[in-house]
């Protein structure tokens, strides 16, 4: 009930509209969203290089509704990529086709992401293909293998996500054609009739699904905060003998720090997804709704700040 509500709320613009002023949403958030502008983020990503982490930046934003939207969206990826070469980091790039004009036209949304793409190849880089609701699983895939891979196949990637029925064919088809995969348990609310509707069957999907990656794809991003499942895929990997630098581990800014550390200490690669822009509230939404233990644990810690504060 609480991860529906929440994902509920995620989507309801007027709410944002309403809290995006709110010290204590912009608290909230701030745990999870390396800040509002792209110099923000960009610091945020020099710390983490520091540590010896990776990243893939985001521009938060999802469906825009005209032309000249999505072309400012694509504007500022190229924006962002050039910083990124500027200041040497560590970074490639994530984005959602619906905030490049995916729901306006192929068209546009194809030639703004090959401007995208043109820019990664030219730094040596990659954009990672955000997935978002089931609706756009196929129309994401067709748009990728078709109008994308052939030409900058070392440059693109895409997302699927273990919750959704479908992902094994997805998993064994991406691993035939060779391209780069980031495999998530996925964050939007699905029917069951196309999603897993118990917990520990979206775990054994991934589960299979991330072997299946690790063994036989190009060097997948296995995004997971579960510390049940990563104990699994490491003792896996050291029983059959599997090069650490064979895959990445990926996870969301501001979570599970703990776990972050002990890959790094245990000689894994791990990138973080850093998200960043004004557009925050419902990706934050969607954060508390994968683990509503984040709403609670976020809340008594700026309680905590503001009394000691005081």
């Amino acid at each position: 009930m609480l991860r529906s509500t929440l994902i509920w709320l995620s989507r309801q613009k007027s709410i944002f509209r309403f809290v995006r002023n709110n010290g204590f949403a912009k608290s909230m958030a701030s745990r999870f969203v390396a800040g509002e502008t792209l110099e923000a983020a960009c610091d945020a990503v020099a710390v983490l290089n520091t540590r010896g982490i990776t990243a893939s930046l985001d521009q938060l934003g999802e469906s825009v509704t005209s032309e000249a939207e999505a072309r400012e969206v694509g504007r500022r990826y190229l924006q962002l990529l050039d910083e990124i070469n500027r200041r040497g980091l560590n970074a490639n790039v994530s984005v959602k086709l619906t905030s490049l004009g995916q729901d306006i036209s192929d068209a546009l949304c194809e030639e703004i992401t090959r401007a995208i793409l043109e820019r990664a190849k030219q730094y040596g880089t990659f954009v990672r293909l955000d997935m978002e609701g089931s609706d756009y699983t196929q129309r994401t895939l067709d748009f990728f293998a078709q109008r994308l891979y052939p030409e900058y196949s070392a440059h693109v990637g895409i997302v699927l996500q273990s919750m959704l029925r479908r992902t094994a064919q997805d998993v064994a088809w991406a691993n035939e054609k060779h391209c780069r995969v980031r495999i998530c348990k996925g964050a939007y609310l699905e029917p069951a009739t196309v999603a897993f509707p118990d917990k520990k069957d979206v775990d054994r999907n991934y589960v299979e699904c991330a072997k299946a990656l690790i063994q036989h794809g190009n060097y997948p991003g296995i995004a997971t905060h579960d510390p049940a499942i990563i104990t699994e895929l490491n003792a896996w990997v050291n029983a059959n003998g599997i090069s650490r630098d064979r895959f990445e581990y990926q996870m969301l800014y501001g979570v599970r720090r703990d776990l972050q550390d002990q890959l790094i200490k245990d000689g894994y690669r791990l990138r973080l997804y850093v998200p960043f822009g004004t557009q925050w509230y419902p990706y934050l939404m969607r954060r508390m709704a994968e683990r509503p233990a984040n709403l609670w644990f976020i809340t008594g810690n700026i309680l905590k700040e503001t009394f000691r504060a005081k």
